[in-house]
């Protein structure tokens, strides 16, 4: 028989697997902060088209994520996205003009004028990518806010969650989320750079994308590693349960413990260690080699759901309240009822058919690497 409990460990692998796609998919966002490494307009331009036609892959991701922690775990939703708003403006604004630019780089009568669009689209890869790691980091590292659900009774101010007075900004300032945040952007550009080797037919792009792969390639590396002794040396919220009331204790090397002690997530997280690595040392030292960008998807898909499930499960606040410990956020103080829960995991079972479409609407987009002629002939250029 399915349990409660069963269906909020499930919900909570659903949002870790679109996290963990979500991250993947910001390899477009990357790229946007790499097409200043090609000065010449017609190798730019197939820059921009190689990420130009995948960037909906990334919204369209990030706004389902979004969805599914409003249906699943919607006391998550109401205090971070209702609560730290500004930080989550910011990554929308970036979102709107990234979308903008597509739309209007190279459409006749542009009156801003190409240069101006692709500074938004490397604003949007470089800010909006940071702040989405600063977003995910504070599963990890918490915000300052407080829950009291009687306040629900409350008829002129039925709000349960308030904030810091701002309201997400003083997030970006900690340099532990923005440890994560680097790492995320650092992440996009390596990958950035393998998918251009890999859907673009153009030597002098392969040369400049490889050499560029290293560099990028080291400092992801640096900060990941960074990123990891950070978590795993720190402090996590463990759940206990006092006279039938949940509440939260610190607890020293939690997350380190979690992999312990959940020894199947430490297998999945150093396999895709292992993916992402080899696709960076393989493609910067061999010169033909052009599928690294498989590999190091799957190692960070990988990755990101083992950090995902560390964060979760195992009697974890996902999202742990700096101000007050016993506000903190589990998956089983803040999901949806058990019939919510049901009902919606019915629905998922539609899920493999809609990666099945994106599979096959990715592998007809990319049916051939983009060459100069090409970008020359076509009628539809980003």
């Amino acid at each position: 028989m399915i349990t409660y409990e069963f269906l909020q460990s499930y919900w909570w692998f659903l949002i870790s697997l679109l996290g963990a796609i979500l991250v993947f998919l910001l390899f477009v966002q990357g790229g946007q902060t790499l097409l200043s490494m090609e000065k010449n307009e017609l190798r730019r331009t197939m820059l921009v088209n190689s990420i130009g036609r995948k960037w909906e892959f990334t919204f369209t991701t990030l706004v389902v994520f979004g969805g599914a922690f409003f249906a699943s775990f919607p006391l998550f939703y109401s205090t971070s996205f209702g609560g730290a708003y500004w930080l989550w403006m910011l990554i929308l604004i970036g979102f709107v003009l990234q979308a903008v630019s597509y739309e209007y780089r190279k459409k006749k009568g542009n009156i801003f004028g190409t240069r101006t669009y692709d500074l938004f689209l490397a604003l949007n890869g470089s800010v909006s990518t940071i702040l989405l790691g600063v977003a995910v980091a504070m599963f990890f590292f918490g915000g300052e806010f407080t829950i009291n659900k009687s306040n629900i009774l409350d008829s002129q101010a039925p709000v349960i969650s308030s904030w810091a007075s701002t309201h997400g900004l003083e997030a970006i300032f900690n340099l532990k989320n923005l440890l994560l945040g680097f790492t995320v952007l650092f992440l996009a550009r390596t990958q950035a750079l393998l998918y251009f080797i890999n859907s673009i037919d153009d030597n002098i792009i392969h040369e400049k994308s490889a050499t560029a792969l290293i560099g990028n390639g080291a400092i992801f590396v640096i900060l990941f590693i960074s990123f990891m002794a950070v978590l795993l040396t720190g402090n996590g919220y463990q759940s206990v349960t006092i006279n039938g009331v949940e509440t939260f204790v610190s607890t020293p090397y939690k997350y380190w413990n979690n992999f312990i002690e959940m020894w199947w997530v430490l297998v999945l997280f150093l396999i895709g260690v292992v993916l992402v690595l080899y696709a960076i040392i393989r493609t910067a030292f061999s010169k033909n080699y052009k599928c690294g960008i498989w590999f190091s998807g799957i190692g960070t898909v990988l990755v990101v759901l083992s950090l995902f499930f560390i964060a979760g499960y195992n009697g974890t606040a996902y999202y742990p309240s700096i101000t007050d410990p016993s506000s903190s956020l589990s998956i089983r103080n803040s999901s949806s009822s058990e019939f919510t829960l049901t009902t919606m995991s019915w629905v998922s079972l539609i899920i493999p058919f809609v990666l099945a479409y994106i599979i096959y609407a990715w592998r007809a987009i990319n049916k051939k690497p983009i060459t100069a002629k090409e970008m020359e002939e076509s009628s539809h250029k980003y």
